[in-house]
């Protein structure tokens, strides 16, 4: 078991373009003498950085293997659709899943990336289009893509996460602490 937050530190995984800083002030205010370290993931590492123990908890966004992680929700957002400027459903201002029949989506199934930069190189360079978390597309805002709401779409939920049964007082006392900062942060 991984004993960074015993030794007086935590590591906080944050997925791209989610936000963990409102959380670690808040904690930081009460918790002066923890260090806090950040990392951010990539797309497929999710869960395992947590398994491994790079990280104590994870700030995520659903999906992800969910098996033996402890899962607190703090909010949702909605995924838009990324595309080049110059595709021509670029100038539609909203859309839906039947008006991308036809397109190359560029999914994790489909098309595996290790960065959100190398997807968006892809969509800009025309080989696809992907459905993001809109915090991702704002926070990799670029003049050569837009992104437009795509109305039938679910949101993604986002979570905090730690490993089932990992128990520890820092640890604790930031879920608790992040849990009310990030669900805040998010309405």
């Amino acid at each position: 078991m991984h004993g960074a937050a015993r030794a007086g530190r935590l590591v906080v995984g944050f997925a791209p373009g989610l936000s963990v800083s409102p959380a670690v002030r808040a904690f930081a205010r009460t918790h002066p003498a923890v260090e806090i370290e950040l990392l951010q993931l990539n797309w497929h590492e999710k869960a395992e950085a947590l398994r491994d123990g790079r990280v104590d908890v994870g700030f995520l966004r659903h999906p992800f293997d969910a098996e033996g992680i402890h899962t607190v929700p703090v909010g949702s957002e909605p995924k838009v659709l990324c595309l080049p400027t110059t595709h021509p459903l670029a100038s539609r201002r909203r859309l839906t899943l039947a008006g991308l029949d036809g397109e190359t989506v560029l999914d994790f199934q489909a098309r595996r990336t290790a960065t959100v930069e190398e997807k968006l190189e892809l969509i800009a360079a025309g080989r696809g289009i992907a459905l993001l978390p809109r915090s991702v597309a704002r926070s990799y805002s670029r003049p050569d893509l837009v992104h437009r709401p795509v109305t039938d779409v679910p949101p993604t939920e986002i979570c905090l996460a730690v490993l089932e049964g990992r128990r520890d007082e820092h640890l604790d006392d930031f879920l608790t602490t992040a849990a009310h900062v990030l669900s805040e942060h998010r309405s």
